[in-house]
Parts: C-alpha cells; structure tokens; sequence
C-alpha cells in the first residue's frame, strides 16, 4: 500500500486566479504520468472531461489509474518488493448563479488494502467589480484501511477539511491570493506495514524491528499565499509560500518560483520549489529500547527533511482558436510535457540498506523525476 502522506494530502494550496462568476472551458484531456525514484515506479493513464449544459451548469469526470512497482528503502529493509494497481475516479458539478459559483464534487480511490471516498463543497462569489473572490470550502473523507497479510484487518479513518480563500487583482499586472485550510483526522493513522526499529545487543545487525504505533487524531493548518505579476511581452513570473504546522509537531516551510514565457504557440514553465519540515514528535531514526513511548513512528515523511524541486514545462498549441469552422467541433488543441527532478535529504533517517554498523549509517537520500505528458482539446 503506497498511502499518500497527510502532508501530501494537504496539497500545497492551489490558489486560482480564476473568477467566481464564469464557468470552465468545455474540454477534455488524456495525460499519461510516470514516478521513477527511490526504487519506486508509479505510471498510468488519466482522462477528464469538462462539459457545460446551458449558461449556468458545467459538468466534470475524471479516471485516473497507478500502476505501482515497489522497492523502497522501507519496503527491502523490513518486507519484499510488490506491485499493485490504484484506481481512482472522479465527478464534479458547477453551477454559475450571477456572480456566485457553487461546485459539489465526489471521489473515490480504490487499491488493494487501502479505499477513501471524499467529498467535496465550496462556493465563490466575485465582489467589489469583479477584483475580488473569496472561497469557502468544505470535504470530508471516508477511508478504509486493511492489510495484505491480515485479511481481518480492517480500520476506519476519518478526515474533514475546511478552507478560505481570497484572490485579488491589485493592478493590471498583479493578482494576490491567500488561503487557509484546516484538516482534522480521527481514526487509524498508522501504515499497517510499517515497523520502528530499536537497540538490541542480542541481534546480528544490533537491532530489532516492532509495529509503529502513531495517535489517532491530527489537526493541520496550512496557509498558502501566492503572487502573479504579468510582464509586458505575455509572460509572467510568480512566487509562492506556504507554512503548515500540525498538532504532531511538524512545522514546514515551502516556497516555490515560476516563470511562464510564450513564445509563438509554444508557452515553457519553469518552476523552483524548496521545501523544509520537522519531524513528528514520536518519530525516532532507532529507538533505545522496545516501547520506549507510547507512540512510534519511523516513517520517512514524518522525519525532519529539506527538497528541492526543478520543473520544466514545456506547451505547444497545434489548433489555435481562429473563429473558423476548419476542425469541426474542436476550437483549440495543445499537447503539454513536463518533467520535475525532485531531491530529499533525510536529516534523520538512516540508509539500512548499506549494511553498516548500527549507528553508523549513512543518512537517506532521494531523488527522483515526475514525468507527465497530456493531450487537451477546447471544444
């Protein structure tokens, strides 16, 4: 079970600069996406559609699939590499009503051991000639936690997310936007599968492995601020911030620069982002005796870690909206590739698999590239 990390699932707040009062293009897109590092390989297909059905209703789906081949770090130290298939599926709904968007949206993702059900609510109204929207939101999630070793094991978590958020036009070249977002979860934390490792003298390697044991409860707060400054000759450069803190102890910073530039029918992106968080109060590189506190965790993403990301985009539109009727129903066409060449060093997360001396291990480093490739039609 590869389980997306609470701090991943709060996704760096994505602040749109879009307005309330006007509803998504008619679209559809096809992207194949790729995750190679660390000795995981995560790949797939995935399909939207967006429809309008009259001037006030826009309807969305979206099928997303993973194929996962595991060898991790954590996977060849404690258990045998494995594979698995993820499937996730999408439906949403806009409804325009003058300068007020409401969406509803519903999602479900289905692997193996691991099943969550989300929904969603917000509503966005345009104020003050349209240089304003402010955003309420509301989801909640149903999960369902089992085991491939443990056909009796079965857990529920649950989670809620509230968020607000404001965008502002400044001037005609400056957008501003900030967001807020509250998650609050109750129920099994844990990864089944996941062991903490402790000192002892008796074993060849000098320590023994037992189950993690994390809380059942965690609130997060993340507030995310964004700035988009247009430049004369069509392009625009952008900064971003995010600071989240939770009720483990985790406090991460990350801030992120990207400049946008068209050229012809060709628009390129590039994006830095730099990321730094602490560790969970009850993670530990290797414990000093077994139950040594009553939660445990060695998780790699609970662990105090500095990233760096470096993306590149790279867009080119192929039918251009002209007002001809000269490819039937299909206004524009682009097809988009992108490539991101993520890097982590673990600050407290040693490298098992060299085989050292315990205590003498060489910290964990990760890197891996993100590929996407997607074809979009306007329509």
């Amino acid at each position: 079970m590869i389980r997306r990390g609470l701090i991943g699932v709060i996704l760096l707040l994505a602040i749109s600069a879009s307005h309330a009062g006007v509803l998504p293009d008619d679209r559809a897109d096809v992207l194949y996406h790729l995750y190679d590092g660390g000795g995981v390989t995560i790949d797939g297909p995935s399909v939207l559609v967006r429809k309008k059905a009259g001037k006030s209703l826009s309807f969305v789906g979206n099928y997303y699939v993973d194929m996962i081949s595991s060898a991790s770090i954590d996977v060849i130290t404690t258990a045998s590499p494995y594979t698995e298939e993820r499937t996730q599926w999408s439906l949403g709904m806009d409804y325009l009503r003058g300068n007020t968007t409401m969406r509803v949206g519903y999602t479900s993702s289905e692997e193996s051991d691991f099943d969550a059900k989300s929904y969603s609510f917000s509503v966005s109204q345009d104020m003050f000639g349209d240089l304003t929207t402010l955003t309420l939101s509301y989801g909640f999630g149903d999960d369902l936690v089992r085991s491939s070793v443990d056909e009796t094991f079965e857990e529920p978590l649950d989670r809620q997310i509230y968020g607000v958020g404001v965008t502002q036009i400044l001037t005609k070249n400056m957008i501003a936007a900030l967001n807020v977002e509250t998650v609050t979860e109750e129920g099994y934390l844990n990864n089944p599968y996941r062991s903490v490792r402790y000192l002892d003298p008796l074993s060849g390697s000098g320590y023994s492995f037992e189950p993690e044991l994390y809380p059942n409860t965690r609130t997060s707060t993340a507030v995310g601020m964004r700035l988009r400054y247009f430049l004369p000759y069509r392009a625009a450069i952008e900064g971003e911030y995010r600071f989240f803190t939770d009720t483990w102890d985790i406090d991460a910073n990350t801030a992120a620069l990207t400049y946008i530039h068209p050229w012809g029918n060709w628009t390129f992106t590039g994006k830095y982002r730099w990321h730094d968080q602490t560790g969970a109060h009850f993670y530990r590189d290797i414990f000093s005796r077994p139950q040594q506190t009553n939660f445990r965790g060695r998780d790699k993403e609970l662990s105090p870690l500095t990233s760096h990301t470096l993306g590149l985009q790279a867009a080119y539109e192929f039918i251009q909206d002209d007002g001809t009727e000269t490819w039937g129903f299909i206004k524009r066409a682009k097809v988009t590739a992108s490539l991101n060449m993520l890097s982590i060093d673990f600050h407290d997360f040693s490298n098992l698999s060299v085989g050292a001396v315990v205590g003498e291990e060489p910290l964990y480093q990760l890197d891996a590239d993100i590929v996407q490739i997607y074809f979009s039609i306007f329509y």
